[in-house]
């Protein structure tokens, strides 16, 4: 009976797994539009976008750079880093995050 059960668990782990949404690059492009670009998109009054430059990054937009790693943005995300301030699961969910990810890695 508990193996039953037991492979029961397991079954039902499985379907889950495979039912849950991969992060999607399209929803990512939403979250970071919400959250991101106050601070990272284009045009005058972007704090992260000028600090990236003054600090000699030759392309300070985050959606136009190729050299961002899933692990570099995660870790700003969460830890903060120069003047921009961490976020919370609270504010930005790690599904969202990864959703960021996706859109900002995968182009």
């Amino acid at each position: 009976m508990s193996r039953l059960r037991l492979l029961l668990a397991l079954l039902a782990a499985a379907v889950a797994a495979a039912a849950a949404d991969p992060p999607s690059a399209e929803r990512g492009r939403a979250v970071y539009q919400k959250w991101c670009t106050p601070c990272h998109g284009t045009g005058l009054g972007k704090p992260g976008t000028a600090a990236a430059a003054a600090h000699g990054v030759k392309t300070p937009v985050l959606e136009q750079r190729q050299d961002l790693s899933q692990k570099m943005i995660e870790s700003a995300v969460r830890k903060g880093t120069g003047i921009m301030p961490r976020f919370r699961k609270t504010e930005i969910s790690d599904a969202d995050l990864a959703a960021i990810v996706a859109y900002l890695v995968h182009k």
